[in-house]
């Protein structure tokens, strides 16, 4: 699978998601493209990627943005159609240092979740600050 650049694309060299990984995109479009993440939260947790390097999510175009979208959903697809112990998943992006961003390239992470694979999901994303993941009705 190749994974090509439109006339309006920028890389940057160092950049490790500016080269998508040898073998690995399980798909593609115009904008963006998809590996399996090569640290997994879960199994079968999800990169969608878009083609042009763009630091934050904030930075893509409404064309990107509509590729991730269709990607998101393309790989929520295959990976039902794959795993039917998935019952759930979280999407996030780390949007700058101060978020958690480690790769200045936007990503968009779609981790399958399963019944049981952790004590308590409730709160969510909100766990990313542990204090917080509880909500606090004071």
């Amino acid at each position: 699978m190749s994974v090509g650049v439109g006339s309006h694309a920028r890389h940057d060299a160092n950049c490790l998601f500016c080269q998508p990984p040898t073998g690995r995109v399980i798909a593609e479009n115009d904008f963006g493209y998809a590996y399996l993440d090569g640290y997994p939260v879960s199994d079968r947790h999800t990169l969608l990627v878009p083609k042009r390097h763009a630091a934050t999510y904030f930075d893509l175009t409404e064309a990107e943005i509509n590729a991730i979208h269709q990607l998101l959903h393309q790989a929520r697809d295959t990976i039902l159609a794959e795993d039917a112990s998935v019952t759930g998943f979280n999407i996030g992006m780390n949007c700058g240092i101060s978020a958690g961003q480690s790769i200045p390239h936007c990503h968009v992470h779609l981790i399958p979740r399963r019944e049981g694979d952790t004590e308590d999901p409730r709160g969510g994303v909100r766990a990313v600050i542990p204090v917080k993941r509880r909500y606090n009705r004071s």
